[in-house]
């Protein structure tokens, strides 16, 4: 029997062949993966920095917080309108010439103060000097005629008493009498406006106030029909300030007039920080503007110092009421989020904790608030720092101290 090739071929390559494979065990190399990242890991934990520091100091709390304080206290505070006010003059003349001529003088001083009686302006008199002598020339003839009249009536009178003469001539020389008496009269009243004529070529003050500039110089020929003044003149002691408020305002203004109170008026400058004058509320108006709503009060000021000037704008504080015994807080120490106004209270554990308060009324540099009692003390600084609950460091209080310490 003849061999099979594959036999055959086997023989004759068989010490050529390739080695005999070992068999692929799954298990043994898992175990070499796990024993290799057994030591990777060893080593990683080894020179890894450990985290327990970072840790500590992550954990660890802050350091307290330097704060100033200060203490709540009981007070009185006003409760006030704001508005804005325009000054006006308690009296403003325009003076003008009631004759005709020539203004020959100028007695005032541009922007000066002027009292009553003063001597303004002068004008040409010659014309009314002349006037005035007319008429007394014509009062002495008439004077003269009705003498002559008078004792020729008594003449007639004793004729009459002797039948000499017929009545009605005695009569007649009665009337001749009253009529002389008349013109006597009228020359008298003539002379008197001449002399008022004459009397309003010296031109004074009719008021105590400050002057403008000239507006007309000496040389010119004035007219009493002219529409342009010689000079205006304001009164600036007293003077009054012109503002509105809402119409809500009024019924609680009304109350405090019918109680006999005075309602203290402010007048502040452009940046509210400055106190120019102090005046009193003098009057109200007789009804409501129906286009803005608002009424207009008038307010009187002595302004002695004369800062207030007339056609001024100013910012108007009116007191209509006072709170007493209410408690106060500096603004600076009340701040605000988006659930409202809140102080941060000093506990007694030396913390912060953040108070929600309502603010009734501010006037200046303080407020009136309602959740916090008097006495009570409270964080003055740091605010950006502070949080509810954190732990703070007493600086030094101010407030009520700082001011017993800074007065006499």
């Amino acid at each position: 029997m003849a061999e099979r090739p594959q036999e055959r071929l086997g023989s004759e390559h068989a010490p050529h062949l390739p080695a005999k494979r070992v068999p692929f065990h799954p298990s043994k190399s898992w175990g070499v993966v796990a024993a290799v990242s057994f030591l990777l890991a060893i080593f990683f934990l080894q020179h890894w920095p450990k985290p327990t520091v970072v840790t500590q100091k992550t954990a660890a709390e802050p350091p307290p917080v330097i704060i100033t304080t200060v203490t709540a206290r009981n007070g009185d505070i006003g409760i006030y309108m704001n508005a804005l006010g325009l000054v006006t003059p308690l009296n403003t003349v325009a003076v003008r010439s009631r004759v005709d001529g020539q203004l020959i003088k100028v007695n005032y001083v541009e922007s000066h103060m002027v009292h009553a009686g003063d001597s303004l302006v002068e004008i040409d008199p010659s014309l009314f000097h002349a006037a005035v002598t007319q008429a007394e020339g014509q009062l002495a003839r008439d004077q003269a005629s009705l003498e002559n009249a008078r004792r020729d009536l008594e003449r007639y009178k004793e004729a009459l008493a002797r039948n000499s003469i017929p009545r009605q001539l005695y009569e007649t020389q009665i009337a001749t009498v009253r009529q002389f008496e008349g013109t006597v009269k009228l020359d008298q009243g003539q002379i008197e406006n001449a002399k008022v004529q004459l009397a309003y070529c010296h031109i004074t003050a009719p008021i105590t106030g400050r002057v403008g500039l000239r507006l007309v110089d000496a040389g010119n020929i004035v007219h009493a029909t002219d529409t342009n003044p010689l000079v205006i003149i304001t009164q600036l002691q007293p003077i009054t300030l012109i503002f509105s408020v809402a119409e809500d305002y009024l019924p609680q203004i009304q109350r405090q007039l019918r109680a006999g109170k005075q309602l203290s008026i402010d007048a502040l400058d452009r940046s509210q920080r400055s106190k120019l004058a102090t005046g009193i509320l003098q009057s109200v108006d007789n009804q409501i503007d129906t286009n803005t709503g608002t009424i207009r009060l008038r307010g009187l000021f002595t302004n002695e110092n004369s800062v207030l000037f007339p056609n001024q704008f100013v910012n108007v504080r009116l007191l209509a009421d006072m709170h007493h015994n209410v408690t106060l807080l500096p603004n600076a120490v009340i701040q605000r989020n988006a659930q409202g106004a809140f102080v941060y209270l000093v506990q007694s554990a030396q913390r912060a904790a953040l108070h929600p308060v309502t603010v009734v009324t501010t006037d200046g540099n303080q407020s009136e608030v309602e959740g916090v009692e008097p006495g009570a003390m409270l964080a003055a600084s740091n605010f950006n720092r502070l949080t509810d609950g954190a732990k703070v460091t007493l600086r030094r209080e101010t407030g009520q101290k700082q001011q017993k310490q800074k007065g006499p």
